[in-house]
């Protein structure tokens, strides 16, 4: 089966290796996510619900009719405005905290790609500390940007 044949359940069990809901999942999920050889894989396997939703309806759509990185990038965007959405519903104020960030996490997928980032020769605590490394440091870049701006 091709996983753009996936349903949802499908998908999260693919890249979990559990149903939703199931014990496990989210050890299953963090394990596999900071445990990835690439960006990339990070987010592969990183709320798997988030990222299906996203591959079949932004990302696919999108890399038909721009560069793949360039549909990568703005897959963040979007995922970036949902969360900043989902801040200012709660808080009632304006926010924009994770579009920034998250285009730093996009384009660090790309520069990965790019690169060739492959870390699958390391022990799992290496591309755990790795990985972590990267989004630490996309936070720290947006909060420093933050702070200048505001």
């Amino acid at each position: 089966m091709q996983r753009a044949a996936l349903s949802l359940s499908q998908y999260i069990v693919y890249r979990n290796g559990v149903p939703a809901g199931a014990r496990g999942g989210l050890r299953n999920m963090l394990h596999r996510a900071f445990g990835a050889s690439t960006f990339a894989g990070f987010w592969r396997h990183w709320n798997p619900v988030f990222g299906y939703v996203l591959g079949r309806y932004i990302y696919s759509p999108l890399q038909r009719v721009v560069p793949r990185p360039l549909a990568l990038i703005l897959t963040f965007v979007v995922c970036g405005a949902v969360h900043d959405l989902v801040t200012m519903a709660v808080r009632g104020a304006p926010a924009f905290f994770f579009v920034p960030w998250f285009v730093l996490l996009g384009t660090g997928v790309v520069l990965g790609r790019a690169v060739g980032l492959d870390l699958s020769g390391r022990p799992w605590v290496a591309r755990a500390a790795a990985n972590l490394a990267y989004v630490l440091a996309c936070l720290a870049i947006t909060l420093a940007g933050e702070r200048l701006i505001w």
